[in-house]
């Protein structure tokens, strides 16, 4: 049991370091005119797109890590389950929330980026669903991985 909390504990701090940190770099490159719409604090259309990539590189990488931990499917399995549940529960303040009042500064820190963003209900919504599946898919990948490597030292 200790060995399943642990790969689900790993997986779901891996995919949350992973998506700070290229979310974080994303901002870098992109800055405020790229990364929202006009002064406005809703994300531009390649903000979330790119964002929905990076949540599922971010899960395939959680993934693989939960199923080379756990030693089997058990893992992902869960924090499949935990990345959907905690998404949806997540996506809520997209669903209810208010805007933040007056419109987006030309200069926004990455502070502020991150607590005033608007996201699209449809991200909001998609998000989880992108990362169980890949979670799923990074615990697949890992399997046929160990298969190919097994067979190659046979």
């Amino acid at each position: 049991m200790g060995r399943l909390i642990g790969a689900v504990v790993a997986g779901y701090t891996s995919m949350a370091v992973t998506v700070f940190a290229l979310l974080a770099a994303m901002y870098v490159v992109l800055g405020p005119e790229g990364s929202f719409e006009a002064g406005s604090w809703g994300v531009s259309g390649q903000w979330s797109l790119l964002s929905l990539g990076v949540g599922l590189i971010a899960a395939v990488e959680g993934g693989m890590l939960s199923a080379i931990i756990a030693g089997d499917d058990r893992g992902p399995r869960v924090l499949a389950g935990l990345v959907l549940v905690l998404g949806l529960a997540l996506a809520v303040p997209a669903l209810t929330g208010s805007p933040p009042a007056g419109p987006r500064p030309d200069e926004v820190s990455m502070t502020d980026a991150m607590s005033k963003a608007i996201q699209p209900v449809w991200v909001a919504l998609i998000t989880p669903f992108v990362g169980a599946a890949g979670v799923l898919l990074g615990a697949k990948l890992r399997a046929v991985a160990g298969v190919r490597r097994a067979e190659q030292g046979s």
